[in-house]
């Protein structure tokens, strides 16, 4: 019997049976669309948390107090022998290649302004801070370059708290309370929106020196660094390393590149896809037992058949491949419907729910379409055994 022989007989045989051969098609082709579904999701998710990560830029690097822990994370001020300051933001500037440099210290607190009050991120930040994370400032300016140690009362807001305190007021020279400390309002924020579940607009910004004194640390929770385009990661490193081991006398502190945060993020977004993968191939399982079943019964129902092919002079193999090629037939057709159903209900997310971060993954497509034949292979190869084993004089008295 040819190839070709092979594959028009394994054709016709799945559609004479036409309601039967598309049923066990579909709980594959449910299977496939079901990892599709899944996988599309959490490239989706993968592809929002990197962009939400590099929008402020990608040569930037974080340097926390502490020396990190097993887990990767900083310690904090807890394990710390000297405390990351103003100072040593002020004396990274100096390290090769470093363009700008920011203290960081983050907390919650009451502003009130204009008769209202608002309880609020207010972030201590440098003068730097635009331009290290690529914002931009609607009204006014942003905060002065003063001392960094004794910087005057001024305060940025973020878009949706001037909203909320002022409206359409232009609220540049208002005197607001952040705290119980009096500021002058000098600047208001463009829009950004919310990244990782924190409202960037709902912030108002102070000079770093005042929000330590304001949240009674002793130490900046992160100093940011942003460096020349082009310079390599490492020397910066380096560079930070070696004068913060001067100033420290050691190394308490931690140093994290952007790409490592990113190589980490990235790591765990791919568990996350693989998992979702993997819950939607065990529909692929259920898919595959209904092949078995019905490859069985369709051995049991073709016996005359088997025999009169046995007679005709086929061989006991090519019996077996006729009813694997059927079964991998039926996963193959399936597998591709459910690729083709995946797609839709993918394009009907995006369409009912545009902000959904839905996205293709051609390479989990592909590994479904062919587990789901894997797995049509696999279900068929005992029924074909089976009906290759039948005794041809006893196949031919089946009718």
């Amino acid at each position: 019997m040819e190839v070709a022989d092979l594959v028009r007989f394994t054709a016709l045989s799945a559609l004479s049976h036409r309601l039967r051969s598309a049923l066990t098609a579909l709980g594959i082709g449910i299977g496939v669309a079901a990892v599709v579904l899944l996988t599309s999701i959490g490239e989706g998710l993968h592809q929002y948390m990197l962009a939400e990560f590099t929008q402020f830029g990608t040569n930037i690097v974080g340097i926390n107090p502490g020396v990190s822990t097993t887990f990767g994370s900083p310690t904090g001020v807890l394990n710390t022998e000297r405390p990351l300051s103003i100072d040593d933001a002020e004396a990274l500037k100096r390290v090769p290649r470093v363009v700008a440099t920011m203290p960081v210290v983050q907390g919650n607190a009451s502003v009130e302004g204009n008769g209202r009050e608002r309880r609020v991120m207010v972030s201590g930040v440098g003068t730097a801070m635009p331009r290290i994370f690529q914002f931009k400032v609607s009204l006014g300016e942003f905060l002065p370059p003063d001392d960094p140690r004794a910087p005057r009362a001024f305060a940025v807001l973020g878009s949706k708290l001037r909203d909320e305190l002022y409206g359409e007021t232009i609220p540049v020279g208002e005197r607001i309370r952040i705290g119980g400390d009096r500021y002058r309002i000098i600047g208001v924020m463009e829009a950004k929106g919310t990244v990782l579940g924190f409202d960037l607009d709902d912030t108002v910004y102070i000079p770093a020196a005042r929000g330590l004194e304001l949240f009674n640390r002793d130490s900046l929770m992160e100093v940011d660094v942003l460096y020349a385009e082009g310079a390599g990661v490492e020397e910066v490193r380096e560079g930070i390393r070696r004068m913060l081991v001067a100033r420290h006398g050691g190394e308490d502190f931690t140093i994290t590149t952007q790409q490592q945060m990113l190589d980490v993020l990235g790591s765990v977004l791919n568990v996350v896809t693989f998992a979702v993968a993997a819950l939607g191939s065990i529909s692929l399982l259920v898919g595959g037992v209904g092949i078995f079943t019905i490859m069985t019964i369709a051995v049991r129902e073709r016996t005359f058949e088997i025999g009169l092919l046995r007679a005709l002079g086929a061989l006991r193999g090519q019996v077996r491949n006729l009813f694997i090629g059927e079964s991998i037939l039926l996963a193959g057709v399936g597998g591709l419907a459910g690729l083709l159903l995946g797609a839709l209900i993918i394009e009907f997310l995006k369409l009912v729910f545009p902000a959904m971060p839905v996205s293709y993954s051609i390479p989990y497509a592909v590994a479904a379409e062919l587990l789901a034949m894997l797995i049509g292979l696999i279900a068929g190869v005992w029924p074909a055994q089976r009906a290759a084993r039948l005794d041809p004089v006893e196949a031919l008295r089946a009718e």
